[in-house]
């Protein structure tokens, strides 16, 4: 059901009902034209206007549904994607949609039905295919999982459909199958739009940076980018700009962010608004903060507001758009031999791609007993999302169980009955549930007092830890992490490695169980694991935000360099 599907585009659309404007379908499609623009609206008027051609219409009200659900109205969106789907139960699509209202609603098992009843009204759609894999991953419920996953994997080798490569992400994957996936995306956006005419370079000794995200506040993104951010933009000859695309929550982050740059408020704005945003404030180089991310917006991107655009960060892959240039990396993450998988330029920075706020106040937590811990043995933590816990990792964290009598694992709690489903995996491999503990997302200040209490990290696979896994290190728990073949497995691996911590990287599960196991039997060992994180944490430059913020100007201006002579990118670092 979504816009994609038709060509018109909202002027043909636009001139089509004003000739006729009791065109039902030309209303309809209308509404998902301005919808996939951005045009929010808009959308939704002309969803009202086919609605009152045909009270109670299913394709009328899904559009009012969508249309909802893109101004987070999610609970309004759900009553009307419910409506529609009770009108036309056989509609894939509408189901579709009602997954994703009932998901950000809060309903996740609900969410859960909605694909799966997607998914069975048309099972050949990767699509869909890919969206139920994705969300009972992140329930934990694994029925089905090696086949969802498998029959995803073909079509993304095939090419049969668009695949979100975020989600893609979670899959043993390898890197030129994550290559074919993200290109296959991008190429569907590329159909839909042209880009700006090509955007000029000023000829000033000013570098413009900008960044694009719907991360600028209490969202993972600005935990880690803030302080660097203040340390760029004190530096001479450079001013920093940023498009946010989600409202100011008000955090303090949001607040640090808007004291050091130049805040460009778009939230709610059509994809061609924001892009001319950018284009007139003259930025040089532009970040992508989001990517193939929830939240992003590659339809901004693919109009190429800006002479240079890179791929940072956020996503931890290849973006697969011929609008990125560049990809911003160190050579641990993504080493040369994995380069030909990247659709971008490698731009390698000196340090960790990573950088992090060196203001986090890490205080002391509060007694076990409240996080319901019990009183005495080791605390195995993994606060990962709960999409990054497959089977595999989590076969691997019970054999660390099974070794350390008295231990228990502390897990991030996930969202509908998928806490209950971990305890019933432990129960079935024959750990005691009730050493499983789980707590609720805390905020960002209480959430990292909790490592006062662990003891050892245990990191997934294929999609590590990457800001949850810079949180440990900071607040001195070691992880221990298996880097693997792409990036987003090669994160935490990377934070170890520019700690100089290199014997918390394995190469195997067997060998991750045996060395979480003997660190937890030897407490003298473990506490010359933390007393080592301790020193490296002051004195290696992972956390010197200074020092990454010069490396990073050093890569921008090389980058605007090129572009301003009509070079092309070229790989550097």
């Amino acid at each position: 059901m979504a816009g994609t599907m038709f060509q018109e585009t909202p002027s043909l659309l636009r001139e089509q009902v004003r000739q006729n404007p009791g065109d039902f379908i030309a209303w309809v499609m209308l509404a998902d034209a301005e919808l996939d623009e951005g045009n929010l609206a808009a959308g939704q008027a002309a969803a009202e206007r086919a609605l009152a051609l045909r009270p109670g219409h299913p394709e009328a009200q899904a559009r009012i549904g969508r249309s909802l659900w893109a101004s987070q109205r999610y609970g309004e969106a759900a009553v009307a994607l419910h409506a529609a789907s009770a009108a036309a139960p056989q509609h894939p699509g509408i189901a579709l949609w009602l997954g994703h209202a009932l998901e950000d609603a809060g309903d996740a098992e609900g969410a859960a039905d909605a694909y799966a009843r997607a998914h069975g009204l048309m099972p050949d759609n990767p699509a869909l295919a890919a969206h139920l894999l994705h969300w009972r991953r992140k329930l934990c419920d694994w029925r089905d999982l090696d086949a969802l996953s498998l029959q995803t994997r073909r079509s993304v080798t095939r090419h049969e459909g668009a695949v979100e490569p975020f989600a893609f992400l979670s899959e043993s994957a390898s890197p030129d199958e994550q290559l074919a996936c993200a290109r296959t995306r991008a190429a569907m956006v590329a159909r839909q739009l042209q880009p700006m005419a090509p955007a000029t370079t000023i000829a000033d000794t000013t570098l413009r940076l900008g960044m694009l995200s719907n991360g600028f506040g209490a969202h993972p993104t600005g935990a880690l980018i803030v302080a660097f951010i203040e340390s760029l933009a004190a530096m001479p000859g450079v001013v920093v700009h940023l498009f946010a695309t989600r409202a100011d929550d008000g955090s303090a982050i949001r607040q640090r962010l808007a004291r050091t740059a130049v805040l460009h408020e778009v939230a709610g704005q059509a994809h061609d608004a924001v892009a001319q945003r950018i284009r007139q404030s003259n930025i040089d180089v532009l970040y992508d903060l989001r990517g193939w991310g929830g939240g992003g917006t590659p339809e901004v991107l693919a109009r190429r507001p800006a002479p240079v655009q890179v791929n940072w960060l956020a996503y931890p892959g290849t973006s697969g758009a011929p609008w990125i240039d560049y990809v911003l990396a160190d050579r641990f993450v993504l080493p040369p031999s994995l380069a030909n998988y990247f659709s971008e330029q490698v731009a390698w920075l000196p340090r960790c791609f990573q950088p992090s706020d060196i203001q986090r106040e890490v205080r002391p937590p509060l007694a076990r007993e409240h996080y319901g811990l019990p009183h005495e043995g080791a605390i195995l933590a993994c606060f990962n999302n709960s999409y990054k816990i497959n089977p595999a990792s989590f076969q691997r964290m019970m054999r660390v169980l099974a070794g350390t009598p008295g231990s228990t694992l502390w897990l991030l709690s996930g969202p509908g009955l998928s806490d209950r489903r971990l305890r019933q995996a432990a129960q079935a491999q024959g750990v005691d549930p009730q050493r499983l503990v789980f707590t609720r997302k805390l905020p960002h200040d209480q959430y990292l007092s909790l490592y006062g209490h662990a003891d050892l990290f245990l990191d997934t696979d294929p999609y590590n830890a990457h800001t949850t896994a810079s949180d440990a290190l900071w607040a001195g728990c070691p992880v221990l992490t298996r880097p693997g073949s792409t990036f987003a497995s090669r994160v935490a691996g990377s934070l170890n490695h520019h700690l100089g911590l290199t014997e918390m990287n394995v190469d195997s599960d067997d060998a991750f169980v045996r060395k979480a196991i003997a660190l937890i039997r030897d407490p003298m060992e473990l506490s010359r694991v933390r007393t080592a994180l301790a020193h490296a944490r002051g004195q290696r430059g992972l956390f010197d935000m200074v020092g990454f913020a010069r490396d990073f100007l050093g890569a921008a201006r090389r980058m605007a360099e090129r572009a301003h002579q009509g070079l092309p990118p070229q790989a550097f670092g």
